[in-house]
């Protein structure tokens, strides 16, 4: 076989090669535009997205892809070579691929290029939701107050310049403002990150942001505007060279912008949309009243799992969680984590048996085939500890239940930002907005052993706990004397 570009043109060529979309993709109109095209967004929303449109032939549900920021280019540049089209892998345990082209998105803006297109295409009556996959830190709020952060300088410089936003928060207001002032009904404001609430906070950050730069404006999004809680899970690694090279031997297809993600996938949506939505449970969308149980459920259980063997397994030198789950110390400590502190002060989820759930969660992240970076679990811990893991440290703290698993992490973290390297004698590239201040308070652990604790931007007053901060002082003592993150482990099976 010829080697074919992946585009439009040659979609029809492609089509013996792997499945690709049948629908007539020249007749889709965006009803969605969606901020952040990552590579979990098009695992999972767009996967569901395009599922839809081929089965239903639902034309007015395209998705409009837009990156606001200057590291975007890359990703908008491919996918704008191809039409907006990438192939999805999906791996499988058994070492079993199945790949398909998805073409749900069939427009691709960069802000940072034509912020004016970006503005108009969101104003535009045709737009029912935008949807949001910007990451925990993306929310700009104070991790220990939970409030929004007005000193940011591209929230003050958008506050004084209203038609030139910078923000997800600036560009959702101008368009809203735009549709007010027209007449035109407002878009629903979908988050699919994985933050607890994350429609509530999405509500409470974008109307904090709005009333302080227009109070009428904000009076009248905070009426008129919904923001739907969900709950998305999908493993989806950062696609490799080695993928792209599977593609381009196995197919024969030149794809710069490939996707791969595990078999498992869930979208639990609580139904509230201001301006309609597609009817994305024909394609196993869930759509429920209240989505915090479940939402609760994989935050605890599957997000602070990566985090509790993915920092660990960093500092021993693990470069993938598949192989920290090879070994039986970190694999024993993750069960026992989710057995004593996560499930104990979990609500029960009608319709899912949670030991089957931990089962699986275990179950995928051992999946050799994915090879999920520590590098990426590991990457703004600073926003995703506050929201999975110390929760459940503080519920039982309050309860009176166990706390040495996760107390070991935080304890293990403060290592991990301190010495940059791991057992192995590898750098350790730290990726976080905090990674100054998390190294700098680390590095004060030889003379103050709660220093690390003591960040009130991350931990909030955690370190006025007697009962915490002397588990905590001893575990990170052992395990700087230890120097062996996995022997301090088996310490505490």
């Amino acid at each position: 076989m010829d080697l074919l570009k992946l585009n439009q043109q040659n979609l029809s060529a492609l089509s013996d090669r792997l499945t690709c979309p049948e629908y007539d993709r020249a007749n889709i109109t965006e009803g969605i535009v969606h901020i952040g095209v990552g590579g979990f967004h098009r695992s999972h929303q767009a996967h569901f997205v395009n599922q839809f449109i081929g089965q239903e032939g639902a034309s007015g549900w395209g998705i409009c892809g837009v990156g606001l920021r200057e590291w975007d280019r890359k990703i908008y540049e491919c996918l704008s070579a191809q039409d907006g089209l990438y192939t999805l892998m999906v791996q499988s345990p058994d070492g079993s691929e199945k790949s398909e082209v998805i073409g749900s998105i069939t427009d691709q803006l960069l802000a940072v290029d034509t912020p004016d297109a970006v503005i108009e295409k969101m104003a535009s009556a045709d737009i029912k939701i935008v949807s949001l996959t910007i990451t925990e830190g993306g929310y700009n709020f104070h991790p220990s107050t939970g409030e929004f952060d007005f000193e940011n300088a591209d929230i003050q410089h958008e506050l004084a310049n209203p038609t030139a936003p910078r923000t997800v928060f600036g560009y959702i207001t101008q368009a809203l403002r735009i549709r007010k002032e027209s007449g035109i009904a407002p878009f629903s404001v979908l988050s699919c990150d994985n933050i607890q609430h994350n429609g509530d906070i999405a509500k409470k950050m974008v109307l904090a942001f709005a009333k302080k730069q227009d109070p009428e404006l904000g009076a009248w999004i905070e009426k008129e505007v919904t923001f739907p809680n969900t709950m998305v899970d999908r493993i989806t690694p950062v696609t490799s060279q080695e993928s792209r090279d599977y593609i381009k031997e196995t197919y024969q297809i030149e794809d710069s912008a490939p996707v791969v993600c595990e078999p498992f996938i869930q979208w639990i949506v609580e139904d509230k949309f201001c301006n309609g939505r597609p009817e994305l449970e024909k394609v196993g969308v869930q759509f429920v009243e209240d989505v915090t149980v479940y939402e609760e459920m994989k935050i605890r259980l599957l997000n602070a799992g990566h985090t509790v063997i993915g920092i660990p397994g960093a500092v021993h030198g693990f470069e993938t969680i598949n192989e920290c789950m090879e070994n039986a110390t970190v694999k024993a400590f993750l069960r026992q984590f989710l057995d004593q502190e996560a499930t104990q002060i979990l609500s029960p989820v009608e319709g899912i048996d949670i030991e089957d759930y931990k089962a699986t969660v275990i179950e995928r992240f051992a999946n050799p085939n994915i090879k999920d970076s520590t590098a990426r679990i590991c990457s703004e811990s600073s926003a995703k500890c506050p929201t999975f893991l110390i929760p459940t440290l503080r519920e039982n703290l309050e309860k009176g239940g166990s706390i040495k698993f996760a107390t070991f992490v935080l304890a293990a973290w403060c290592y991990y930002s301190d010495k940059g390297v791991d057992e192995k004698g590898n750098e350790i590239n730290i990726i976080d907005q905090l990674k100054d201040t998390l190294q700098a308070a680390a590095q004060s652990t030889a003379t103050d052993s709660t220093a690390f604790v003591k960040l009130d931007e991350v931990f909030a007053d955690l370190a006025s706990n007697e009962r915490f901060v002397e588990l905590y002082t001893s575990t990170v003592q052992e395990i700087y004397q230890e120097q062996d993150i996995l022997k301090v482990m088996a310490g505490l099976l």
